[in-house]
């Protein structure tokens, strides 16, 4: 199953489980919000600890792939030559600004609105989150790199075939022919 369908299934699960859940009770409340300081300690270790790997095994092999152009900005896309190690750090510290957003929206969710049931829900999903990121799978859990674990890793929309870099001779070398041509 897709991971932006698990996503949405678990999200609509602890959604019902926390509307079960006595967030009056100051007891319960204070558990939950240590729950939530816990799974987020969890995940920013697992992040850093990535980061700390990565850096250990100095992975000087080099990776060329062609960026998918964003609709947003027409100037971006084009040829990318980078190494494995550069390639996963970045992508690690891509998952610690979303921890880190994701904790600052929580925050002022729970402490300037009062919601509460954020709290269970993010702990959860940020766990799962942590379980389905390519680099935490590859240094972690000690997957092969292969298949979609594969670098430059593709991201799967919520529906339909994985999208992503481009990484075939012919896009390339075409993109090679563009950056030639935009020297001359």
């Amino acid at each position: 199953m897709n991971s932006g369908v698990q996503n949405m299934m678990l999200s609509l699960g602890a959604m019902q489980v926390a509307r079960r859940i006595p967030f009056d009770d100051p007891v319960v409340l204070n558990y939950v919000r240590l729950g939530y300081i816990a799974s987020q300690v969890i995940i920013l270790g697992a992040y850093f600890y990535v980061s700390y790997k990565v850096k250990q095994k100095n992975d000087q092999t080099v990776l060329k792939y062609v960026d998918a152009p964003n609709p947003m900005s027409p100037g971006s896309g084009g040829l990318v030559t980078t190494t494995v190690k550069d390639y996963d750090l970045s992508e690690t510290s891509k998952l610690l600004r979303a921890a880190y957003f994701g904790i600052a929206m929580i925050a002022f969710f729970h402490l300037y609105m009062k919601y509460t049931q954020p709290l269970f829900i993010q702990a959860l999903m940020g766990l799962k989150n942590l379980y389905d990121a390519k680099p935490v799978a590859i240094h972690i859990l000690g997957k092969k790199a292969e298949g979609d674990l594969q670098r430059p890793f593709k991201t799967a929309p919520m529906f339909g075939a994985a999208a992503g870099p481009q990484t075939d001779a012919a896009s390339i070398a075409e993109a090679e022919k563009k950056i030639g041509a935009k020297k001359e």
